[in-house]
This record gives C-alpha cells, structure tokens and sequence, in this order.
C-alpha cells in the first residue's frame, strides 16, 4: 500500500555513473557498489541512469540485441532484485530489454521483495529508432511503500504530456533514468536545457523528479551529468551534479508534499484548474486518472 500524506519522509539517492559500453558484468557491480553507498548514507529510492548495464552508443541492431536481457529473468534484473534485497532499497534503473525479437529501451522499477514493474520509453531520441522498439505501456504508476512512483527516461521529459499524464494518475515522483546530451544553443553561463524542462515540469505538475544522468564520452558522444532531484515546487533540493565526475546526490523529502501542498495560492492548485471543457482529462491517451 502507498505510504499515507504526512508518513515519514523518503531519503533520495541519485546516481550519476559512467557505464562502459559492452560491459554488462562490470556496470552491474559498479551499479551495485553505488547502491551500496547510497543505502549506508540512508537512501530508501536509489535512480541510475538510462541504459546504465550496457551503455548506449549501438551500431547497429544485432549489437543491441546481443546485449539485450529478458525482465526479470536476465541477469541484471536478478542482480539488482538481490541487491534491493539485501539493502531493503527501491530502484529504478535503464536496462536493454528484449522480449522475443522486439527491444525496448527500458527501466525497471524493483523493490525489496522483487520487481514492481517496468517502463518502456515512449519517446524515442535519434537512431534510437534503428534498434528499439517505441514504448507500449504508456505512463505507468506504480504503489510503493514509500509513494507513487512514476517513470520517463530522457526524451520523454521533452513532451508535457509525460509528466501530465503521470500526474493525473496520483504520481508524486517521477524518475527520469537519462543519458542528457549537449543541446545546440546552450549557454554555457546558464543551467543544462534538460534542468530547466525537468525543473519547469515538476513546478507545474506539483511532482518531484529524481533525473539520474550519466557522464562520459562514449563512442565519440558525450554526455552532460548534471542530474538532480527537484521539489514538487519546482526547485532542485539536490544536484545538479558535476557534468563530468560520477557521484551520488542524497536528499530527503517529503513527497506526500507533492499532493498535500500543491496549492498555490487560495485560488489556484494546477491539477484543478485544469480546463477539461476544451480537453480531454487524461488528454486521448486512454489511461484511467488516479487520485490527486
């Protein structure tokens, strides 16, 4: 059952790594070793990057497929449902997902006693398209014992839909598995684009957004770090991270504060004043709303 408003707090762990492409045994132990440190330092919620078991820099689909697992039969869902076991911890995490001759780029969502469920990215970004397959099973939310859990992974930030839809279904937090890279125009004075759309959503969707991104160069694409955890306000509590280190955010938050608190001012919450006389409420998609 989700947790009740005003339960205690959720401590937050965000882990920004740096996967090596082919590497799926050693990703996992260092995944792992990062969980480790995240749950001595108190996390209860661990979020990893996109992809973080095998890398994400394919050339071509049969080297996807060759790196591709089966949930949760494969060996990295095992390993991580040993390891929330063991360290009583929630995670979401990117994973290479094969079912039969179809891949997806996806993230599980385990908790202490095994898999809760998992997310398909709906969004796919660049040659993506060469390898996976968009995703099928629309914007799930999952009850936790430490709250609704919602999930997107990297382009799906960039479409309000995601994080509306997610809303409307009673998530309080939504984590992003990512791998952010560097956006045309970017002023270097100013905050990553992907900050600002993370940040822009959680405001007005009264949401927390854990986003875990990775850092490196790989294959000749780099990537930008920079994850972090924002309030259902819309300002970060933790992060952003270094755009170049791998490191662990730890925060704690209330995210019964996502619903409880989501009023702005006496006259305006965002849920509510929706205008569903000029749209649809859960906007075509088919999916059932939730409380919020």
């Amino acid at each position: 059952m989700p947790k009740q408003i005003g339960e205690a707090s959720v401590t937050v762990a965000i882990i920004q790594m740096e996967p090596r492409f082919g590497e799926t045994a050693e990703n996992v132990a260092r995944s792992i070793a990062f969980m480790e440190e995240a749950a001595g330092k108190g996390a209860q919620l661990a979020v990893l990057p996109e992809l973080c078991n095998t890398g994400y820099v394919f050339q071509n689909r049969a080297e996807a497929r060759a790196l591709a697992e089966e949930i949760p039969s494969g060996p990295t869902t095992q390993a991580w449902m040993e390891a929330a076991a063991r360290l009583n911890l929630h995670i979401v995490a990117g994973i290479t997902e094969r079912t039969g001759e179809i891949l997806f780029n996806s993230a599980v969502i385990i908790g202490p006693n095994g898999l809760i469920g998992r997310y398909r990215k709906m969004h796919l970004w660049g040659d993506e398209a060469l390898y996976f397959s968009p995703g099928d099973l629309g914007f799930p939310v999952f009850d936790t014992p430490l709250g609704r859990i919602g999930c997107h992974i990297c382009y799906d930030c960039w479409f309000p839909e995601s994080f509306r839809l997610a809303a409307l279904q009673g998530a309080e937090i939504v984590c992003v598995p990512t791998n952010w890279v560097p956006i045309p125009g970017q002023d270097p004075s100013r905050e990553a684009m992907a900050n600002i759309i993370v940040m822009g959503a959680a405001h007005s969707n009264s949401v927390f957004v854990a986003a875990a991104d990775r850092v490196g160069t790989e294959r000749g694409q780099p990537f930008i770090g920079q994850s972090l955890l924002v309030s259902h306000t819309g300002w970060p509590v933790a992060g952003p991270a270094s755009p170049d280190k791998e490191e662990v955010l730890i925060a704690r938050v209330n995210l019964a504060d996502a619903r409880r608190k989501r009023n702005w001012n006496a006259f305006n919450q965002v849920l509510r004043d929706r205008r569903t006389d000029a749209y649809d409420e859960m906007l075509g998609s088919g999916q059932r709303p939730g409380w919020y």
